[in-house]
């Protein structure tokens, strides 16, 4: 597979700009720390079913110190449904305890220090930048792994690995709204098992249509 041309890279951006001109996180949050959380329960789990189980978690533990004295069962009947909730739980929690101890409670601006938490990897820590405090960066969920593959973007299968390659291929300047527009392109046509390669409107620099 070869790379990509730069016209061909700017068709994808035009054409999911178009037809996503306005994008943002979907996980419900009133700060960047419940962004955090949300998004560490996310794994795994739907943005709607983490949303649910937010509205009472944060009803109950909206910031760090109260999450962080709460009691673990407790926090994890709460979460039950968005699986894994052992290690969640404890993660949240610990993630709390860390922000507190750490960083005076106050969410890190910074990739380094954000990975350092429980329960935060790259990932993680890219949505909090990109949707809480307005940093460019590049969210690689099971969508956006999928369709970089598929157009081509990468012929990575490790995250890391896929979010350096489009850092490369994509003007800066773009990087936080393409995360979501290809989320919202794999809700809407390009499917894990059942991609709907006829009417998509990337068909044509596809290299992966009709296979």
């Amino acid at each position: 597979m070869t790379t990509p041309s730069a016209s061909t890279v700017k068709t994808i951006l035009e054409t999911l700009r178009k037809r996503y001109p306005v994008v943002k996180t979907q996980l419900d949050h009133k700060s960047p720390f419940q962004l955090l959380i949300a998004t560490i329960l996310s794994a795994q789990c739907t943005d709607r079913q983490v949303n649910a189980v937010t509205r009472q978690l944060f009803a109950r533990f909206p910031d760090p110190e109260r999450l962080a004295c709460a009691p673990l069962n407790e926090i994890k009947q709460i979460i039950y449904s968005t699986g894994f909730y052992n290690n969640k739980a404890k993660n949240i929690r610990a993630c709390a305890s860390a922000i507190i101890e750490r960083h005076n409670s106050v969410v890190p601006e910074d990739l380094a220090l954000l990975v350092q938490l429980p329960g935060v990897g790259r990932k993680t820590a890219n949505v909090v930048l990109s949707a809480a405090f307005g940093h460019q960066a590049i969210v690689v969920d099971t969508h956006v792994l999928r369709i970089s593959k598929r157009l081509g973007l990468t012929r990575n299968v490790d995250p890391v690995k896929v979010e350096f390659d489009l850092m490369k291929l994509i003007p800066k300047t773009s990087w936080s709204d393409l995360s979501l527009q290809l989320i919202y392109f794999g809700r809407e046509i390009c499917d894990a098992k059942r991609p709907r390669c006829n009417g998509c409107p990337l068909f044509d620099p596809c290299p992966a249509k009709g296979k």
